[in-house]
């Protein structure tokens, strides 16, 4: 059999086609868009963070039933329902085939996650968050360079993939910065067993977000996608829009009042008690690194987030994006975007080794 160059650790333990991960945006990595990537030879993840443990029943349910591929599911511990999302998720081991995360679970946790034959896939955007989480056992790590949506740190994936290469010994997945095969065949050139992105699969076909706000995305240049500590006290990548301009003007007392309107929002929203609220945000605190006035924005960013992703409402919400949404002007299915990184990929790997594409070779 010849020699396939997207044939990774990634492919083989997650158990898609290609090496390419659509990550777990709250709101957007909805059934509809983890079952189209999925269904198009890449791992999709499901954003558990923002549901409540029934709606996560409810989605994980959908998914499972328009795929026979196995999927990812993303969450944090420090969410109202945690708990029963982790057994949710164990009694779902046959087709859960991994969990993503940032705020993560401890050691017992991971270990709980290992013992049903769940992959333990989590997010950093350090070095020593890397050798951390190496440390408590998880099986693989994505690496997000500062160039990546949402929160990011400000060195750039070139740089801060090769040195978590270097410094741990499970395999590492790329984020920041990819939307194309060039993309891939860079990642894999430098050690990586795949990529993973979560822009360009927001701006697909299958993704639930408004025409509205998809055409915010397509319209934005590199110049209109901004890092902001604003909105919860940590670097988040975002597009300017009117509520991004208003909070960049905002001092403490208007972070403060953004922080109680969200909480209230996401009590609402969740049903979820107001200690049920006030040790979440505890929680994020002690593990998580975050103030408590962090926390609490960090709890009403996604409502914020919701406003624009779900209702469309640009006006009073927020848009997170990579730098690499600066570049994309087209919206295509997954299945398209999918079987264009692959072919792209197998091009550009075979300019440098002189070699036919694997798919030609094989035939």
């Amino acid at each position: 059999m010849a020699y396939d160059p997207l044939a990774t650790v990634l492919t083989e333990r997650l158990g898609c086609s290609v090496p390419v991960i659509q990550t777990a945006m709250g709101w957007v990595a909805e059934p509809p868009l983890v079952i189209a990537s999925t269904n198009a030879g890449a791992f999709g993840f499901l954003g558990v963070a923002v549901m409540t443990p029934r709606e996560a029943a409810e989605k994980i349910k959908l998914v499972r039933e328009a795929t026979t591929a196995p999927f990812g599911v993303n969450f944090h511990m420090f969410q109202p329902g945690a708990a029963e999302i982790v057994d949710l998720v164990i009694a779902n081991k046959d087709r859960v085939r991994a969990v993503s995360f940032g705020r993560g679970p401890d050691r017992k946790m991971i270990q709980r996650f290992k013992d049903a034959g769940i992959l333990c896939v989590p997010t950093v955007g350090a070095v020593k968050h890397a050798q951390k989480m190496v440390e408590l056992g998880v099986d693989m790590v994505t690496v997000q360079g500062g160039e990546g949506g949402g929160h990011t740190g400000s060195v750039p994936t070139t740089i801060l993939l090769p040195q978590v290469l270097d410094a741990v010994k499970v395999p590492v997945i790329a984020a920041g910065g990819f939307a194309d095969g060039r993309g891939l065949a860079a990642a894999l050139a430098f050690g990586a067993v795949g990529i993973a992105m979560g822009t360009r699969f927001l701006m697909t076909q299958e993704s639930p977000l408004p025409q509205k706000a998809k055409d915010v995305y397509l319209k934005a240049g590199t110049d209109d996608i901004i890092v902001s500590k604003k909105i919860d006290g940590l670097p988040q990548r975002m597009v300017r829009t009117p509520l991004f301009d208003k909070i960049e003007r905002s001092g403490t007392i208007g972070m403060w009042l953004r922080a109680m309107e969200g909480g209230l929002e996401m009590k609402k929203r969740t049903g979820a008690s107001w200690g049920e609220m006030i040790a979440a945000a505890k929680g994020m605190t002690s593990h998580g690194g975050l103030s408590f006035m962090q926390a609490m924005l960090a709890a009403a960013a996604p409502t914020l987030i919701q406003k624009a992703v779900v209702e469309g409402d640009i006006e009073n919400g927020l848009l997170a994006t990579g730098v690499v949404g600066g570049r994309i002007d087209k919206l295509p299915t997954c299945a398209e975007l999918i079987a264009s990184i692959e072919s792209e990929a197998r091009a550009r790997i075979a300019a440098l080794t002189g070699a036919a594409p694997a798919s030609t070779a094989a035939a």
